[in-house]
C-alpha cells in the first residue's frame, strides 16, 4: 500500500508539473482582459495602456484595458478578485484601491494580500497639488495663506474616495488646520475636466492626470510630493522643500491578478513588463507622465504592498467613519 501511494503522489506531481508547462505553451489562445479601476484617461488607465500595448505585441495576441470606475478602486479590483486565476483577467492595483479604500470600507470586498497574485510593478507618479488660476495664487505658501484666511470652506477633488489624492490633501489640512472638503470623483479626468472649467477650483490628485493642463497654463501646479523637482517643471517645489520630508509618495500602479495565477504565467508577465522599463519609447512616456520607473519581482511588490498597507492604514483611519 505504501509503494502504491508513493507511486501515486509521483504521478499526480508529474501530472502537475506537465499541466503547468503546458500552460506556459499554450496561454494566452484568446484575448486577455485588464480591469482599470478607475475612469479612462487618468494615470491607471494610462499606465494600463501602455502595459497592454506592450503585453499584445510580446504574446501575440490581444491585451486590453476595461475601466470600471467606482467605490474609489474598490468596484473593479472586486471584479479582479473575484475571477478565475486562468490568466485571462488582469488588473491595474494601485494605493488607492488595494491599501486605503479597504480601510475605509465598512466591509472590505477583498483582502489585498490574500486575494490577489501581485505581478508586477508599472510605476507611480507623485501626488500633485493644483489650483485654478483663477484662485490667484502661484505658490503653495501663497494658497496656505489664502487658505488660513479665508472664512469658507473650500472645495477639492481628487479621482475619488480613498485614493492618494484625498489622504495626503487631507494630511495637510489636519497638519495646517485647513477647512477644506473632499468632493471625490470617479477617476481623475473627470475631476481634472471640472478643475479646467472651473468648476471646482482646488485638486488633489496624480502628477500625469493634471501636467498637459499644467503645461497649458491651464492650471497652476503648486507643490508635488517628489523626492526632487520634476526636470520639466523645475519651478514647481516638492512638499519636501516646503517643510514636509515626509511626503514623499509615489501614487503607484501595477498589474495584478486573482490569487492563485499559474506561477509560469506570474513569471512570463513579470519578466515582460520589466523588460519593457528598458525600452526607450517606454521610458520617455513614463518621463512624460512624471513616473519613476522602477523593477520588481513579484515577491518585492507582494511585499511593497504589504509595507503601504502598514504606512497608511492609520492615516486613512483618521478620515472619518468608513463608508461604502
Amino acid at each position: 500500500m505504501r509503494r502504491l501511494f508513493l507511486i501515486c503522489l509521483l504521478a499526480v506531481m508529474a501530472f502537475c508539473g506537465m499541466a503547468q508547462r503546458a500552460s506556459a505553451q499554450s496561454w494566452p489562445n484568446r484575448p486577455v482582459k485588464v480591469i482599470a479601476p478607475f475612469a479612462a484617461g487618468g494615470s491607471a488607465d494610462t499606465l494600463g495602456r501602455i502595459a497592454t500595448d506592450h503585453l499584445s505585441k510580446t504574446f501575440n495576441q490581444q491585451f486590453y484595458v476595461e475601466n470600471r470606475a467606482g467605490g474609489g478602486g474598490l468596484i473593479g479590483a472586486k471584479a479582479v478578485a473575484l475571477s478565475e486565476p486562468d490568466g485571462y483577467t488582469f488588473g491595474i492595483s494601485a494605493i488607492a484601491s488595494h491599501v486605503i479604500a479597504p480601510v475605509l470600507s465598512r466591509t472590505p470586498p477583498f483582502d489585498p494580500l490574500r486575494d490577489f497574485t501581485h505581478v508586477a510593478y508599472l510605476g507611480g507618479p507623485p501626488f500633485l497639488l493644483v489650483v485654478h488660476p483663477s484662485l490667484n495664487v502661484k505658490t503653495y505658501k501663497e494658497f496656505l495663506a489664502l487658505a488660513k484666511a479665508s472664512d469658507k470652506v473650500i472645495n477639492y477633488v481628487s479621482s475619488g474616495a480613498g485614493t492618494h489624492g484625498h489622504l495626503m490633501a487631507e494630511y495637510i489640512a489636519r497638519r495646517e488646520g485647513l477647512r477644506l472638503n473632499h468632493v471625490p470623483y470617479k477617476g481623475s479626468a473627470p475631476a481634472v475636466m471640472d478643475l479646467v472649467a472651473g468648476q471646482v477650483l482646488v485638486g488633489a490628485m496624480a502628477w500625469s492626470s493634471a501636467v498637459e493642463q499644467v503645461r497649458a497654463g491651464n492650471l497652476v501646479a503648486i507643490g508635488v510630493a517628489a523626492e526632487n523637482r520634476i526636470p520639466d517643471f523645475p519651478s514647481v517645489p516638492t512638499f519636501k522643500e516646503a517643510g514636509y520630508p515626509d511626503l514623499v509618495a509615489a501614487t503607484w500602479f501595477a498589474l495584478s491578478a486573482p490569487a492563485n495565477l499559474p506561477a509560469d504565467i506570474t513569471a512570463a508577465v513579470n519578466r515582460e513588463v520589466n523588460r519593457m522599463m528598458d525600452l526607450p519609447d517606454v521610458q520617455k512616456r513614463m518621463a512624460l507622465e512624471g513616473v519613476e520607473i522602477k523593477k520588481m519581482t513579484p515577491e518585492e511588490f507582494t511585499a511593497l504592498v504589504a509595507a503601504e498597507i502598514a504606512r497608511y492604514t492609520p492615516i486613512a483611519k483618521t478620515l472619518g467613519p468608513p463608508a461604502d
